[in-house]
């Protein structure tokens, strides 16, 4: 085991990420639900806002943990060639599969963010968060949802990560975190000792905790 739990991982990553601490273009964006507890201990650490970019793995029929794409808020929508040609995967059977995950994204982020509009990236310095990397379909539709809004850096930071998934998104952002890349990796939850599954409840009272937590540090550091 490399982590005892997703908030120990996140502080980890936190202790990685000390350079955007204070730094006020920056913005924590979890891939939840899973990258949510993580990112909560960084942006507490960095004091920095924290908001989510829901995403939702497009799994090949009959063996859902193998990932044949990805979408992503704002109609972003990635596909594994190399998966879809090796399983011989329909055209309808890829619609089918994404528009059963649209709906589950559609139900989350009117879950999680309500009537509050997506965050303004433009400019900013978007650190891009979840609780680990096998494949990265779901990071890669993250990062293409988030270059679509022009923010003026990506970084991406993981507790953990397949080696080559890491070597391949590095070329792809302006930073990568990746703490441990261990060798073979199999999982992400193999490297957890407490890997359950973060519930939605659980997403809603660390977004509303966090956005507390950065006012109040707003509304001191204006004070003082």
């Amino acid at each position: 085991m490399l982590f005892k739990n997703r908030t120990i991982a996140g502080q980890v990553l936190a202790g990685q990420l000390t350079e955007y601490s204070n730094v006020s273009d920056v913005i924590i964006l979890a891939l939840p639900r899973g990258g949510v507890p993580v990112a909560f201990e960084i942006a507490k650490a960095l004091n920095a806002p924290l908001d989510v970019l829901v995403v939702r793995k497009l799994g090949v029929p009959q063996q859902e943990e193998l990932a044949m794409g990805a979408i992503a808020s704002g109609g972003v929508r990635i596909l594994n060639e190399d998966i879809v040609k090796l399983v011989n995967i329909s055209e309808e059977t890829i619609a089918r599969v994404a528009a059963q995950e649209q709906r589950e994204l559609e139900r989350r982020e009117h879950l999680y963010r309500g009537d509050r509009p997506f965050p303004d990236l433009q400019g900013r310095i978007v650190i891009l968060v979840d609780d680990g990397l096998a494949t990265g379909a779901t990071m890669w539709a993250a990062l293409a949802s988030v270059r679509r809004e022009q923010p003026a850096q990506v970084v991406m930071a993981v507790p953990v990560a397949a080696s080559a998934t890491c070597q391949e998104l590095e070329l792809a952002v302006d930073k990568i975190v990746c703490a441990a890349t261990p060798e073979p990796f199999y999982s992400v939850g193999l490297w957890y000792e407490d890997f359950h599954q973060t519930t939605d409840d659980q997403v809603c009272e660390l977004l509303a905790k966090a956005k507390t937590s950065y006012s109040q540090f707003c509304r001191s550091d204006v004070h003082d």
